[in-house]
């Protein structure tokens, strides 16, 4: 019971193969109590009615790029959860020119603009809109999904390289911020290339995984072993760990080749 007597938000759960929805399942399973949000049409599209009522929790919908919806998020959630929130989860990524398979030379650049506000401006909204209206209780945890093309290039990753390194370079500006008001801590997470609805969407996704599964002395990390460090950084046993961009990788990040990829090539 790591999260017992914690109240949380966690957005971006889609369906079963969500990291946010396993994150969802085993915040439940350690005692904490959260509202779900992603959204208008992902709540169309997917499965987070039946997510809400296995964890007795409550589905709000907003656009997290919506100032206005944020408020509401926060205003819903405050009401459901009778107080303020010990964590939140930003698990919110989308790039237009991916799904339409734009090359990186040739991206339309309202789309970027877009890619940047969904995946990486909203974490920012989301944390200024908590600090105005004093949502967050001391000592409170806030954590970003990213990916290691923040550092490194990949192909057909394109414009959401962009939107991961702004993720975290938010990510350390507001950790200081609100350890200093609040001694909250903000964290983003560096996944594995995990098998989700979204992830498998970026063109070369299988030779990614493949590669990265070779490459990690430890084998990707898989979303419901993401979901378990989500929970460490939401429980006390963090309490001063902040601003940081923690790789959960199997060790992919720091292998500069690797026995099977040596033999696979030899």
């Amino acid at each position: 019971m790591l999260l017992k007597g914690k109240k949380g938000i966690i957005s971006g759960a889609l369906d079963e193969n969500s990291i946010a929805w396993k994150v969802a399942e085993r915040c439940f399973d350690e005692g904490a109590k959260f509202t779900l949000t992603n959204a208008p049409i992902a709540l169309r599209m997917g499965k987070i009615n039946e997510l809400a009522e296995k964890c007795s929790s409550k589905v709000i919908a907003a656009d997290l790029t919506s100032l206005e919806d944020i408020q509401n998020l926060y205003a819903e959630s405050n009401v459901f959860l009778n107080g303020k929130v010990d964590f939140i989860l930003h698990s919110v990524g989308m790039s237009p020119n991916v799904r339409k398979k734009k090359e990186y030379g040739d991206l339309n650049y309202d789309w970027l603009l877009k890619t940047l506000d969904v995946s990486a401006i909203s974490f920012h909204k989301m944390m200024q809109i908590a600090e105005k209206n004093k949502i967050l209780n001391d000592w409170s945890s806030i954590v970003g999904l990213s990916y290691i093309a923040a550092q490194r290039t990949f192909p057909f990753y394109s414009d959401m390289a962009e939107a991961k390194s702004l993720l975290e370079s938010i990510t350390r500006s507001y950790g200081y911020r609100l350890g200093k008001s609040y001694k909250t801590r903000v964290n983003t997470i560096s996944q594995s290339p995990t098998i989700t609805t979204a992830g498998s969407g970026i063109e070369g996704f299988n030779a990614f995984f493949n590669y990265a599964e070779k490459m990690s002395p430890l084998g990707n990390a898989d979303a419901s072993e993401c979901a378990n460090y989500c929970v460490f950084l939401f429980s006390d046993l963090s309490r001063k760990i902040t601003m940081q961009n923690l790789f959960h990788d199997g060790g992919f990040s720091n292998t500069g080749i690797s026995e099977d990829i040596i033999d696979q090539f030899s």
